[in-house]
């Protein structure tokens, strides 16, 4: 709980004279409210304070990508620029005394480029978390070589591990096909041999976990996070400080308001599709379907999974729900660790793009898989 305050309070704390400009000020207050009042942090504080625990702990915490001291989605603020002579301040580099600093660099648009300088220096400096954000999860085929040829395939070719963290905004929400998928299926195609990690997590704790996790293990490999977009400003995606100081990371995550003893389906799912299908479920009060988040998707939890339907009404028919079109997302992937025990799948129909470019198309098809899920 002290590296809690310390944190926080240096991510709440601008030097005298400093002038921001006044959306920064209204973000410091939601700040200071989050960690010292309502002891709720949202995803922006719980990555933020990963980062500040491990570098109080001398290690070293490297990010770059496209706007990442900002963040794409104006979330992340990890460094602030004065309004009137634009000197930049670092809200990590300043938690106290013989800190590591925190390195954070806004890329150029070269995804190949970038990306592979910052696995080389992941292979050079194996004691600390090197993350590397793209601007949308869809803009890691920039770098699919790299992808190909050393991050997914290192291990089983040249017995080199990695620990590098890809953070790929991912979530259907009727932004088009350029800016919707990272492309999971591309990631679970490749998972074989304990090669990576391919997270899809929907809690800023577990979040905050699976970051710090990279750097605690004795042996390191690459990570790839399907990061959120609209749950960054969530009001659901908050977790209380209590599960970042005793918590760990959840591989799944059962339901907590389904009866289990009357369970007709046990939905499975990954990310974000959780809290369209969760408002659903309270909305129209189905005690009768339970929603299970798979957080890990590889390595696959199959023992978690099956030991969490032994405690469901044995008939409860095992339900694989995604947003994304059946030839793309975790679909064919579940069907190849878990056909046995999957009754149906529920998705988009089968597309050649990943998404449509028609919102009203996209609200469409949203509510029909949230229908048939609940049908």
């Amino acid at each position: 709980k002290k590296i809690v305050e310390k944190v926080g309070q240096a991510l709440t704390h601008l030097p005298e004279g400093f002038k921001p400009i006044r959306q920064i000020e209204k973000l410091l207050k939601e700040r200071k409210s989050n960690f010292f009042e309502k002891k709720m942090l949202s995803w922006a504080d719980a990555e933020l304070l990963a980062y500040g625990s491990l570098l109080l702990e001398k290690k070293i915490v490297r990010m770059s990508g496209q706007d990442v001291k900002r963040g794409t989605f104006s979330h992340r603020h990890a460094m602030v620029f004065d309004a009137e002579t634009n000197n930049p301040y670092c809200f990590l580099c300043n938690i106290e005394k013989g800190q590591e600093e925190f390195k954070i660099f806004n890329s150029p648009l070269s995804e190949f480029g970038v990306l592979g300088f910052e696995y080389g220096y992941a292979m050079a400096t194996p004691n600390g978390l090197i993350v590397w954000e793209s601007q949308f999860g869809d803009f890691s085929n920039g770098g699919q070589v790299l992808i190909d040829q050393f991050i997914t395939s290192a291990g089983t070719k040249w017995q080199r591990m990695n620990g590098i963290v890809m953070q790929l905004p991912h979530g259907y929400e009727g932004q088009g096909p350029e800016h919707s998928s990272d492309r999971p299926e591309r990631f679970l195609e490749m998972a074989a041999d304990y090669n990576i990690i391919v997270a899809n997590v929907s809690t800023p704790a577990n979040f905050f976990h699976l970051l710090r996790r990279q750097v605690v293990w004795n042996f390191r490999k690459p990570c790839i996070v399907m990061s959120p977009k609209s749950l960054l400003r969530h009001p659901e995606v908050i977790s209380p400080i209590d599960m970042f100081t005793k918590g760990k990371f959840m591989e799944v995550i059962d339901d907590d308001y389904a009866d289990k003893k009357k369970t007709r389906k046990i939905i499975l799912c990954s990310g974000k599709v959780f809290y369209d299908l969760k408002h659903e479920q309270l909305k129209q009060k189905h005690k009768d379907v339970a929603i299970v988040r798979i957080e890990q998707l590889f390595p696959f939890p199959e023992k978690k999974i099956s030991a969490l339907q032994g405690i469901y009404n044995k008939d409860a028919k095992l339900v694989w729900v995604q947003e994304e079109p059946e030839n793309m997302g975790a679909w064919t992937y579940i069907l190849r660790k878990y056909r046995h025990h999957i009754h149906e799948g529920i998705f988009r129909r089968p597309s050649a793009s990943p998404a449509t470019g028609f919102s009203k198309i996209h609200i469409q098809e949203q509510q029909e898989i949230i229908s048939k899920t609940f049908s």
